[in-house]
């Protein structure tokens, strides 16, 4: 997808639509420098995810496998819907998943 490329939302806002599939939208009140970061460690950890299955270690696919749903999680991309939280769950859920990522691996 090109960078320029507008986002299609659903009337909702729930969902991003790529090629006619929809996708899980990015919670909107994620303030844009916390974003930034999450979706640094969710680039890092697809890479990791790639060398992995490249090299045959399972080990670590497994550990890049489970950042990646970290990032996934704390962006308000997977677990449960941002729009089904409150603010103080979403900002937890978006801090804890940082810190994890954070310590796991510095992005």
């Amino acid at each position: 997808m090109s960078a320029n490329r507008r986002l299609e939302h659903t009337p909702d806002g729930h969902f991003v639509v790529i090629d006619g599939r929809r996708w899980r939208a990015t919670d909107p009140i994620l303030p844009e420098s916390v974003a930034s970061r999450l979706r640094k460690h969710l680039m890092a950890a697809r890479r990791s995810v790639r060398s992995a299955l490249s090299s045959g270690d399972e080990a670590a696919v497994r550990k890049a496998r489970e950042r990646v749903q970290r990032a996934k999680v704390a962006l308000g991309e997977r677990g449960t819907p941002w729009w089904e939280q409150s603010a103080e769950e979403r900002r937890r859920r978006w801090e804890d998943g940082l810190s994890a990522l954070d310590e796991s691996d510095p992005a």
